[in-house]
């Protein structure tokens, strides 16, 4: 995110935060409309897209500091999706989703294409596409997968909508079947744990009847 942006974002969504917030609290909610009354009483040029300023800081930037210093001891804020343009601040202990250094690598050929890999983008399409030819839901999950839809955007009872880069569908040597959000991240864009709470619920509603397994993958 552009540091003109980063600093009119900042100044928005922490006036909003303190508008709202009381000493203690663990939960705090507002509204999309916010938004704009928020930025015209502090003279902020807001995006045509207003659901940007928000997405910035689940996957892109840090919340304000005087916002962090208002979490409890080993909690961090995060901004989570509660209906239809309604949000909430709220505390867990871990906000974003990195690799873990500690553990081995897995080093797999790669099988994507010479002439895909020659034109595709360094973006997640690119990922994902990536992710296709190489089979590695398969290898990870050992699970045969196939993609099922790119980019689903649906409507979650008590969130509003939700959007998963792409959904597979597997089925085991027991039979058993599965369904796997994937969520892919390019560039600056990290991984948050309220995505990954997002494409579950996404499939707790939309397929009751599959295993869901939530999936990330990001280039680092």
């Amino acid at each position: 995110m552009a540091n003109n942006n980063r600093n009119r974002y900042s100044q928005l969504i922490e006036d909003i935060f303190f508008q709202k917030y009381q000493e203690g609290d663990t939960r705090v909610e507002f509204q999309r409309t916010d938004l704009a009354k928020t930025a015209e009483k502090l003279g902020i040029r807001l995006p045509k897209n207003l659901g940007d300023v928000v997405y910035s800081f689940k996957f892109r930037a840090a919340l304000p500091n005087a916002i962090i210093e208002k979490a409890s001891e080993n909690k961090e804020w995060v901004i989570k999706n509660v209906g239809r343009a309604l949000y909430a601040f709220e505390q867990v202990t871990e906000a974003r989703i990195l690799p873990d250094m500690m553990m081995l690598a897995t080093k797999i050929p790669d099988a994507t294409p010479s002439i895909v890999g020659k034109y595709a983008f360094d973006d997640e399409q690119a990922l994902l596409t990536k992710l296709r030819y190489n089979r590695l839901l398969d290898i990870f999950a050992g699970v045969t997968c196939y993609s099922l839809q790119n980019h689903l955007r649906t409507t979650v009872p008590g969130i509003g909508q939700v959007e998963t880069d792409e959904i597979y569908v597997g089925i085991d040597k027991l039979g058993r079947q599965f369904v796997f959000p994937v969520q892919a991240k390019g560039g600056s864009d990290e991984i948050g744990i309220v995505q990954i709470e997002q494409d579950i619920r996404l499939c707790e509603h939309k397929y009751p009847e599959l295993i869901c397994r939530a999936n990330s993958s990001a280039v680092y």
